[in-house]
């Protein structure tokens, strides 16, 4: 049996990419989704039993107590596998609990993405990039890219370009007030320590939202450029060597995704393979994709889902050595 845990995020796409693999390969499966949204997995249950998934292949259990659900799960000996998608902080204790059993662990963690936009990039693309990278989900995603590392010689055009797009941009609510002011507080003592807002979006409306938020002036040591940020929020950072630029964005320890926008596609490449993460979207804004692996390294996760890969981790290989004499 396999024990999936999911976030809140997306649920419908949590929950369908951990379920799918793990009976392909011959496991049940549990699921606990988060508290935020208890109602999406229940209902994808329902539909795949209709579709005549046998019963007790896939079980849903929503709680409020996701902690000691759960510790259950993973002290189990008819639990095999756990696969959990979620903050690096609650990944942690759950490898510290699965090392008691050595249990067989994916980990898709967080993420604090680079973005990297050099001196021929085509501004327009990378523009349209930066909007999909940053602002889906309004920013809530462990793949958002959160520190845009401009070279200096596009780096105002840039900024005006995006800070326009921007200031035409009404997000989504975030998930609840602790949310906003996770958002909130690291903006706020950027801005105290020099940074600076250029533009702004609109929130359209009273609640847990946040505005599109454009930062620029930003240090590599703030907070800011240093944490995941949970929310719509920019931060520009310039440069103009390479080799330095590269060492400030693997700085970090994340490795989930980043992106790449270049002139010269070998060039692009080139700082793409130089990225410490496990997915570089090379001219575009999206690295998500069912048909391809998805996962990190370093503290960004263990394992991947997706693909062959995604099978793979609910499999065991077993080798047999036979005298045929």
């Amino acid at each position: 049996m396999a024990a999936l845990v999911t976030p809140w995020n997306f649920p419908a796409a949590m929950a369908t990419r951990k379920i799918a693999p793990a009976p392909a390969a011959g496991c049940t499966v549990v699921l606990k989704p988060a508290a935020e949204t208890p109602l999406t997995a229940p209902a994808i249950a329902e539909l795949l039993a209709r579709a005549g998934v046998p019963e007790g292949a896939v079980s849903v259990v929503t709680t409020t107590a996701p902690a000691e659900v759960v510790s259950t799960w993973l002290t189990d000996d008819r639990v095999r596998k756990v696969s959990f998608t979620g903050s690096t902080g609650v990944g942690k204790v759950l490898l510290q609990q699965a090392a008691d059993r050595v249990l067989n662990s994916s980990m898709e963690l967080g993420g604090n993405a680079p973005f990297v936009v050099t001196a021929d990039a085509d501004l327009d693309a990378a523009v349209a990039g930066a909007m999909v990278a940053k602002f889906r989900n309004a920013g809530q995603a462990c793949t958002a890219a959160n520190r845009f590392f401009v070279h200096e010689d596009v780096a105002t055009e840039f900024v005006e370009r995006f800070g326009a797009a921007v200031e035409n941009l009404q997000v989504a609510p975030l998930i609840s007030a602790r949310a906003v002011d996770g958002v909130t507080a690291p903006v706020d003592e950027a801005v105290d320590a020099g940074a600076r807002v250029t533009h702004l979006g609109s929130t359209g409306a009273e609640g847990w939202f946040y505005p599109a938020t454009l930062l620029v002036d930003v240090r590599p040591d703030m907070r800011i450029a240093r944490e995941e940020i949970f929310g719509p929020v920019v931060s520009v950072l310039t440069w103009r060597d390479e080799q330095a630029m590269l060492a400030r964005a693997n700085d970090s320890e994340f490795g989930l995704a980043a992106y790449v926008y270049a002139g010269k596609l070998r060039v692009a490449l080139r700082i793409a393979e130089a990225l410490d993460a496990g997915m570089v979207g090379v001219n575009r804004g999206v690295v998500s994709d069912p048909s391809t692996p998805f996962g990190g390294v370093k503290q960004s996760g263990i394992g991947r889902e997706g693909a062959r890969e995604g099978i793979r981790e609910y499999r065991e290989t077993q080798y047999f050595s036979v005298d045929w004499s």
